[in-house]
Protein backbone atom coordinates (compact mmCIF):
# COMPACT_ATOMS: atom_id res chain seq x y z
CA UNK A 1 0.00 0.00 0.00
CA UNK A 2 2.94 2.31 0.59
CA UNK A 3 4.32 2.08 -2.95
CA UNK A 4 1.47 3.70 -4.98
CA UNK A 5 1.03 6.52 -2.47
CA UNK A 6 4.22 8.23 -3.67
CA UNK A 7 2.54 9.06 -6.99
CA UNK A 8 -0.16 11.00 -5.15
CA UNK A 9 2.53 13.41 -3.98
CA UNK A 10 4.83 13.35 -7.01
CA UNK A 11 2.39 13.82 -9.88
CA UNK A 12 0.66 17.04 -8.70
CA UNK A 13 4.04 18.70 -8.18
CA UNK A 14 5.32 17.39 -11.51
CA UNK A 15 2.26 18.70 -13.37
CA UNK A 16 2.52 22.13 -11.73
CA UNK A 17 6.19 22.44 -12.67
CA UNK A 18 5.45 21.21 -16.21
CA UNK A 19 2.67 23.76 -16.71
CA UNK A 20 4.79 26.59 -15.30
CA UNK A 21 7.66 25.65 -17.61
CA UNK A 22 5.65 24.95 -20.76
CA UNK A 23 3.22 27.87 -20.74
CA UNK A 24 5.85 30.65 -21.17
CA UNK A 25 7.65 28.56 -23.79
CA UNK A 26 4.52 27.96 -25.89
CA UNK A 27 3.34 31.56 -25.43
CA UNK A 28 6.74 32.86 -26.55
CA UNK A 29 6.73 30.55 -29.57
CA UNK A 30 3.30 31.80 -30.64
CA UNK A 31 4.38 35.43 -30.10
CA UNK A 32 7.43 34.91 -32.32
CA UNK A 33 5.11 34.46 -35.31
CA UNK A 34 3.18 37.68 -34.57
CA UNK A 35 3.63 41.41 -34.96
CA UNK A 36 3.27 42.08 -31.25
CA UNK A 37 4.19 45.39 -29.61
CA UNK A 38 3.24 46.67 -26.18
CA UNK A 39 4.17 50.29 -26.97
CA UNK A 40 2.33 51.61 -28.87
CA UNK A 41 -0.29 49.03 -27.88
CA UNK A 42 -1.48 47.04 -30.86
CA UNK A 43 -3.39 43.77 -31.06
CA UNK A 44 -1.16 40.82 -32.07
CA UNK A 45 -1.21 40.05 -35.81
CA UNK A 46 0.03 36.82 -37.35
CA UNK A 47 2.92 37.46 -39.76
CA UNK A 48 4.51 33.99 -40.04
CA UNK A 49 8.30 33.92 -40.23
CA UNK A 50 8.69 37.66 -40.85
CA UNK A 51 10.28 38.29 -37.42
CA UNK A 52 12.83 35.56 -38.06
CA UNK A 53 13.55 36.91 -41.54
CA UNK A 54 14.05 40.44 -40.22
CA UNK A 55 16.54 39.20 -37.65
CA UNK A 56 18.51 36.97 -40.01
CA UNK A 57 18.93 39.85 -42.48
CA UNK A 58 19.81 42.42 -39.79
CA UNK A 59 23.47 43.41 -39.46
CA UNK A 60 22.95 44.16 -35.77
CA UNK A 61 21.86 40.56 -35.11
CA UNK A 62 24.95 39.10 -36.76
CA UNK A 63 27.11 41.63 -34.94
CA UNK A 64 25.64 40.39 -31.65
CA UNK A 65 26.28 36.78 -32.71
CA UNK A 66 29.94 37.53 -33.49
CA UNK A 67 30.41 39.49 -30.26
CA UNK A 68 28.87 36.71 -28.20
CA UNK A 69 30.88 33.97 -29.90
CA UNK A 70 34.15 35.94 -29.55
CA UNK A 71 33.68 36.61 -25.85
CA UNK A 72 32.39 33.12 -25.06
CA UNK A 73 34.98 31.00 -26.86
CA UNK A 74 38.04 33.04 -25.86
CA UNK A 75 36.87 33.35 -22.25
CA UNK A 76 36.00 29.65 -21.89
CA UNK A 77 39.29 28.58 -23.50
CA UNK A 78 41.25 30.71 -21.03
CA UNK A 79 39.10 29.51 -18.12
CA UNK A 80 39.83 25.90 -18.99
CA UNK A 81 43.57 26.34 -19.53
CA UNK A 82 44.11 28.41 -16.38
CA UNK A 83 41.66 26.34 -14.33
CA UNK A 84 43.28 23.05 -15.35
CA UNK A 85 46.76 24.35 -14.54
CA UNK A 86 45.72 25.68 -11.13
CA UNK A 87 43.80 22.47 -10.30
CA UNK A 88 46.87 20.35 -11.11
CA UNK A 89 49.03 22.62 -8.95
CA UNK A 90 46.60 22.41 -6.03
CA UNK A 91 46.37 18.64 -6.41
CA UNK A 92 50.17 18.45 -6.23
CA UNK A 93 49.98 20.03 -2.76
CA UNK A 94 51.81 23.27 -3.47
CA UNK A 95 52.62 25.38 -0.38
CA UNK A 96 49.51 27.13 0.93
CA UNK A 97 47.13 25.05 -1.22
CA UNK A 98 44.40 25.06 1.46
CA UNK A 99 44.39 28.86 1.52
CA UNK A 100 44.34 28.97 -2.29
CA UNK A 101 41.37 26.57 -2.44
CA UNK A 102 39.26 29.01 -0.42
CA UNK A 103 40.62 32.15 -2.10
CA UNK A 104 40.02 30.92 -5.64
CA UNK A 105 36.34 30.27 -4.88
CA UNK A 106 35.59 33.85 -3.81
CA UNK A 107 35.06 35.34 -7.34
CA UNK A 108 32.57 32.60 -8.26
CA UNK A 109 30.51 33.32 -5.12
CA UNK A 110 30.22 37.06 -5.80
CA UNK A 111 27.36 38.69 -7.68
CA UNK A 112 28.18 39.45 -11.35
CA UNK A 113 26.62 42.91 -10.94
CA UNK A 114 28.84 43.70 -7.94
CA UNK A 115 31.92 42.42 -9.77
CA UNK A 116 31.04 44.45 -12.87
CA UNK A 117 30.63 47.65 -10.83
CA UNK A 118 34.02 47.09 -9.20
CA UNK A 119 35.68 46.33 -12.54
CA UNK A 120 34.08 49.39 -14.10
CA UNK A 121 35.81 51.51 -11.49
CA UNK A 122 39.13 49.60 -11.81
CA UNK A 123 39.25 50.01 -15.60
CA UNK A 124 37.96 53.60 -15.63
CA UNK A 125 40.18 55.60 -17.99
CA UNK A 126 40.19 58.66 -15.71
CA UNK A 127 40.31 57.47 -12.10
CA UNK A 128 40.89 53.73 -12.51
CA UNK A 129 43.91 52.20 -10.73
CA UNK A 130 44.93 50.25 -13.87
CA UNK A 131 45.46 53.44 -15.87
CA UNK A 132 47.12 55.05 -12.83
CA UNK A 133 49.58 52.16 -12.83
CA UNK A 134 50.25 52.62 -16.55
CA UNK A 135 50.83 56.35 -16.00
CA UNK A 136 53.26 55.57 -13.17
CA UNK A 137 55.38 53.59 -15.62
CA UNK A 138 55.19 56.34 -18.23
CA UNK A 139 52.65 54.59 -20.44
CA UNK A 140 49.57 56.32 -21.93
CA UNK A 141 46.09 55.81 -20.54
CA UNK A 142 44.17 53.13 -22.41
CA UNK A 143 40.47 53.44 -23.35
CA UNK A 144 39.52 50.14 -21.69
CA UNK A 145 35.75 50.69 -21.83
CA UNK A 146 35.43 53.05 -24.79
CA UNK A 147 37.45 51.21 -27.43
CA UNK A 148 35.74 48.15 -29.00
CA UNK A 149 38.81 45.90 -28.83
CA UNK A 150 39.82 46.89 -25.31
CA UNK A 151 36.20 46.67 -24.11
CA UNK A 152 35.92 43.07 -25.34
CA UNK A 153 39.23 42.35 -23.64
CA UNK A 154 37.89 43.68 -20.34
CA UNK A 155 34.71 41.60 -20.65
CA UNK A 156 36.76 38.47 -21.34
CA UNK A 157 39.05 39.28 -18.38
CA UNK A 158 36.10 39.65 -16.01
CA UNK A 159 34.52 36.41 -17.22
CA UNK A 160 37.80 34.55 -16.81
CA UNK A 161 38.39 35.99 -13.34
CA UNK A 162 34.92 35.12 -12.09
CA UNK A 163 34.36 31.67 -13.60
CA UNK A 164 37.79 30.05 -13.65
CA UNK A 165 37.14 28.87 -10.04
CA UNK A 166 34.26 26.76 -11.38
CA UNK A 167 36.69 24.95 -13.69
CA UNK A 168 39.23 24.58 -10.88
CA UNK A 169 36.62 23.06 -8.58
CA UNK A 170 35.43 20.40 -11.02
CA UNK A 171 38.85 19.51 -12.44
CA UNK A 172 40.23 19.22 -8.90
CA UNK A 173 37.37 16.90 -7.99
CA UNK A 174 38.19 14.80 -11.06
CA UNK A 175 41.89 14.66 -10.16
CA UNK A 176 41.08 13.35 -6.70
CA UNK A 177 39.14 10.42 -8.16
CA UNK A 178 42.00 9.17 -10.38
CA UNK A 179 43.40 5.80 -9.23
CA UNK A 180 46.85 6.09 -7.70
CA UNK A 181 48.04 2.64 -8.82
CA UNK A 182 48.23 3.76 -12.47
CA UNK A 183 50.73 6.47 -11.55
CA UNK A 184 52.73 4.02 -9.45
CA UNK A 185 52.97 1.70 -12.47
CA UNK A 186 54.03 4.66 -14.65
CA UNK A 187 56.75 5.57 -12.15
CA UNK A 188 58.03 2.00 -12.23
CA UNK A 189 58.28 2.34 -16.02
CA UNK A 190 60.32 5.54 -15.47
CA UNK A 191 57.66 7.79 -17.04
CA UNK A 192 58.37 11.48 -16.51
CA UNK A 193 55.73 13.76 -14.90
CA UNK A 194 55.10 15.29 -18.34
CA UNK A 195 54.53 11.85 -19.87
CA UNK A 196 52.23 10.91 -16.97
CA UNK A 197 50.21 14.06 -17.55
CA UNK A 198 49.68 13.54 -21.29
CA UNK A 199 49.42 9.75 -21.09
CA UNK A 200 47.30 9.34 -17.96
CA UNK A 201 45.94 12.52 -16.36
CA UNK A 202 44.66 14.40 -19.40
CA UNK A 203 43.04 11.41 -21.17
CA UNK A 204 41.34 10.20 -17.98
CA UNK A 205 40.01 13.71 -17.29
CA UNK A 206 38.70 14.15 -20.83
CA UNK A 207 35.05 13.28 -19.95
CA UNK A 208 34.90 15.76 -17.08
CA UNK A 209 36.80 18.33 -19.16
CA UNK A 210 34.23 17.98 -21.95
CA UNK A 211 31.40 18.45 -19.44
CA UNK A 212 33.05 21.50 -17.83
CA UNK A 213 33.66 23.19 -21.18
CA UNK A 214 30.12 22.43 -22.35
CA UNK A 215 28.56 23.84 -19.17
CA UNK A 216 30.68 26.97 -19.27
CA UNK A 217 29.97 27.65 -22.96
CA UNK A 218 26.20 27.25 -22.50
CA UNK A 219 26.26 29.48 -19.41
CA UNK A 220 28.51 32.06 -21.07
CA UNK A 221 26.15 32.37 -24.03
CA UNK A 222 23.71 33.97 -21.59
CA UNK A 223 26.13 36.73 -20.61
CA UNK A 224 24.29 39.99 -20.11
CA UNK A 225 24.69 41.54 -16.66
CA UNK A 226 28.45 41.99 -17.01
CA UNK A 227 28.09 43.60 -20.45
CA UNK A 228 25.15 45.75 -19.34
CA UNK A 229 27.05 47.25 -16.39
CA UNK A 230 30.53 47.53 -17.91
CA UNK A 231 29.88 48.74 -21.46
CA UNK A 232 26.11 48.77 -22.04
CA UNK A 233 26.88 47.04 -25.34
CA UNK A 234 29.03 49.97 -26.47
CA UNK A 235 30.77 51.78 -27.82
CA UNK A 236 27.88 51.70 -30.27
CA UNK A 237 26.93 48.04 -30.47
CA UNK A 238 30.50 46.71 -30.63
CA UNK A 239 30.13 44.63 -27.44
CA UNK A 240 26.40 43.92 -27.63
CA UNK A 241 25.62 40.25 -26.98
CA UNK A 242 22.54 38.27 -28.00
CA UNK A 243 20.95 38.44 -24.55
CA UNK A 244 21.55 42.20 -24.32
CA UNK A 245 20.11 42.59 -27.83
CA UNK A 246 17.01 40.69 -26.69
CA UNK A 247 16.76 42.93 -23.61
CA UNK A 248 16.96 46.08 -25.75
CA UNK A 249 14.25 44.82 -28.09
CA UNK A 250 11.96 43.51 -25.36
CA UNK A 251 12.27 45.99 -22.49
CA UNK A 252 13.17 49.20 -24.30
CA UNK A 253 11.35 48.86 -27.63
CA UNK A 254 8.67 46.50 -26.25
CA UNK A 255 8.84 44.50 -29.48
CA UNK A 256 7.62 41.22 -27.98
CA UNK A 257 7.26 39.40 -31.30
CA UNK A 258 10.81 40.05 -32.49
CA UNK A 259 12.24 39.41 -29.01
CA UNK A 260 10.52 36.02 -28.91
CA UNK A 261 11.88 35.17 -32.35
CA UNK A 262 15.37 36.20 -31.22
CA UNK A 263 15.06 33.97 -28.16
CA UNK A 264 14.17 30.94 -30.27
CA UNK A 265 16.96 31.65 -32.74
CA UNK A 266 19.26 31.78 -29.73
CA UNK A 267 17.84 28.46 -28.49
CA UNK A 268 18.30 26.84 -31.92
CA UNK A 269 21.90 28.08 -32.07
CA UNK A 270 22.72 26.62 -28.65
CA UNK A 271 21.07 23.29 -29.51
CA UNK A 272 22.98 23.03 -32.82
CA UNK A 273 26.23 23.87 -31.07
CA UNK A 274 25.53 21.27 -28.36
CA UNK A 275 24.78 18.53 -30.89
CA UNK A 276 27.88 19.30 -32.98
CA UNK A 277 30.09 19.58 -29.88
CA UNK A 278 28.99 16.22 -28.49
CA UNK A 279 29.21 14.55 -31.91
CA UNK A 280 32.79 15.73 -32.39
CA UNK A 281 33.81 14.63 -28.90
CA UNK A 282 32.09 11.25 -28.91
CA UNK A 283 34.98 9.28 -30.51
CA UNK A 284 37.47 10.72 -28.01
CA UNK A 285 35.17 10.10 -25.06
CA UNK A 286 34.54 6.50 -26.10
CA UNK A 287 38.29 5.97 -26.51
CA UNK A 288 38.97 7.30 -22.99
CA UNK A 289 36.60 4.82 -21.30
Amino acid sequence: MREPIKYVFIWPAFLVVLIIALFPLIYSLVASFQAFRLVPPRPPRFIGFENYGNLITAARFWGAVINTATIVFIAVALQYIIGFAVAVALHAKVPGERLFRVTFLIPMLMSPIAISLIMRMIFNSTIGPVDDLLTFFGLPNLPFLTNPTWAKGVLITVEVWQWTPFVILLILAGLQTLPRDIYEAAEIESATPWQQFWGITFPMLLPISAAVIFIRIIESFKIMDTVFVLTGGGPGTSTETLTLFAYQEGFKKFNIGQTSALSFLFLITVIIFGVVYLALLRPYLERSR
